[in-house]
């Protein structure tokens, strides 16, 4: 086995192991063990295990951010953009639900530092959501009598819903879930004609 491959095999027999057993259950010996690794490779990747839970998100965040990013130096509407950062979002979070999922289960075993890095980063991401929202405003294609702190929430509390009703089998695709989800929210904030 590659020492390349060593940080991912160890993260998707962690994601298995604590959506079966839970965090506080699951031993650094079963991980280490099921990943077919020892303590010392898997400590090269990860300083603990609340280090390795931390990157189970950090992962996920990082894609979103940087998808975030690239979607805003398109330019375009803000609407334009925010349909796209939204589509993205629903999307990757579908492709990556089992962490997700088994992060928001746990999250509150994190250690404070950790905790802490996680609502900074995630605050972050929403602030940029925000400065989009704000501009789309500006423009006059959004509402402005709702504050944009419920808006942004609104948003993702549907998103951080998604472990509890979708499924990859189906009847809906990712991207008609994305794309339905992305619809719904975009016509709660679109201003209306006057």
């Amino acid at each position: 086995m590659k020492n390349s491959n060593v940080a991912d095999r160890v993260t998707r027999v962690a994601v298995d192991l604590f959506a079966s057993q839970g965090f506080a259950n699951t031993s650094v010996q079963q991980i280490v063990a099921a990943a077919g690794v020892t303590k010392g490779a898997m400590y090269h990747y990860f300083q603990s295990k609340d280090d390795l839970l931390f990157g189970i998100y950090e992962r996920l965040l990082s894609l979103q951010r940087s998808h975030l990013e690239a979607a805003l130096s398109k330019g375009g509407s803000a609407e334009e953009v925010l349909r796209e950062v939204c589509v993205d979002v629903i999307e990757t979070s579908i492709d990556f639900l089992p962490e997700g999922t088994v992060f928001f289960r746990s999250m509150h075993l994190l250690s404070e530092p950790r905790r802490a890095e996680v609502t900074r980063r995630r605050r972050e991401y929403h602030d940029r959501i925000a400065a989009l929202i704000e501009r789309g405003q500006d423009e006059g294609s959004f509402r402005t009598d709702i504050p944009r702190s419920v808006l942004i929430a609104h948003f993702f509390s549907d998103l951080h819903y998604l472990s509890h009703w979708y499924s990859p089998e189906g009847p809906e695709t990712k991207q008609e879930v994305a794309q339905h989800l992305t619809d719904l929210f975009l016509s709660g904030i679109r201003k209306e004609a006057s």
